[in-house]
């Protein structure tokens, strides 16, 4: 599974498509309205990634294991401070609403903490790489 993301932003237009192998899904996030750039900055979609991605392998893991769950909420925290300092303080709590044993359930959300891919590659630390550069003329 291959997965893109693509902003193209410039004067009265923005937008945001990601793309998982040939599904593309466009995003409604707004331009600013104080100026240039996303009105969502990149801090609040890394919280958004970390939610979402759990949120889905949670119903995955829960549909592989049997488990009924209805609604579910997570809540992702990070703080960022000076201008070029990663986040710190990555934090997120889990609320599932599930007529299933609490502790199966428990077990579910400590197990899928444990697989979810967007966790796993923050906590790996892994390289992100500029790979190119390209500049032209308006």
């Amino acid at each position: 599974m291959r997965i893109y993301a693509t902003v193209h932003h410039e004067p009265g237009r923005h937008e945001v498509t990601v793309r998982t192998d040939d599904r593309t899904t466009t995003l409604d996030l707004p331009a600013r309205e104080d100026g240039p750039g996303s009105a969502v900055n990149g801090g609040e979609l890394l919280a958004a990634a970390l939610a979402t991605c759990f949120l889905n392998d949670l119903h995955r893991e829960a549909v592989r294991r049997g488990v009924d769950i209805g609604a579910v909420q997570v809540v992702v925290e990070s703080e960022f401070g000076d201008r070029g300092e990663p986040a710190s303080d990555l934090t997120y709590r889990v609320h599932v609403q599930s007529a299933a044993d609490a502790g199966l359930v428990a077990d579910l959300v400590r197990e899928t903490d444990l697989l979810a891919e967007v966790h796993g590659t923050l906590r790996a630390g892994r390289d992100v790489e500029l790979s190119s550069v390209q500049i032209s003329a308006p």
